[in-house]
């Protein structure tokens, strides 16, 4: 056996093992569309820059977050000053689908944070639950949550 018959077989074999390389998904797509399948209402948007837009009816916006800096995943979402029942139950779900907590505990942490904001404690409240860092914001006329992991944990 020559150079000449071991060289195609083996340029053979090289590009198969190039075409076998499966396509990796973004995580981040990948829990948006478990979201979309577990919370009805909901529906992926579109994804740029790391960030999944989600629509559903109780938030004005909705917005999953990967891989930034100070964070391993992040789940924003935005409503009316005034606060549904069903907001919470949207934020509480998506919590502990998306962060793998118990949903209570999700939805405890989130209701406790998003309740804190007022006249007493101000516009503005960051907190820590179960490992997870929430930061509730209102003004005039919208109130915001935002649920992080940081990175090392």
């Amino acid at each position: 056996m020559g150079i000449r018959s071991t060289l195609p077989a083996a340029l053979i074999a090289l590009a198969a093992a190039f075409m076998a390389a499966p396509a990796h998904a973004d995580p981040c797509e990948d829990i948006a569309k478990q979201l979309a399948g577990q919370i009805d209402g909901l529906k992926v948007n579109f994804s740029a820059a790391n960030i999944t837009y989600l629509t559903h009816p109780a938030a004005k916006e909705l917005s999953l977050g990967c891989r930034g800096k100070d964070y391993s995943i992040e789940l924003f979402a935005k409503t009316d000053r005034k606060m549904k029942p069903e907001f919470f139950n949207l934020v509480g779900s998506a919590t502990a689908l998306v962060f793998t907590v118990p949903k209570d505990d999700a939805t405890t942490g989130t209701s406790r944070c998003l309740k804190r904001m007022g006249i007493l404690r101000g516009n503005t409240i960051t907190m820590r639950y179960r490992r997870l860092n929430l930061e509730c914001t209102r003004n005039k006329t919208d109130a915001s949550i935002t649920v992080r992991r940081g990175k090392n944990e």
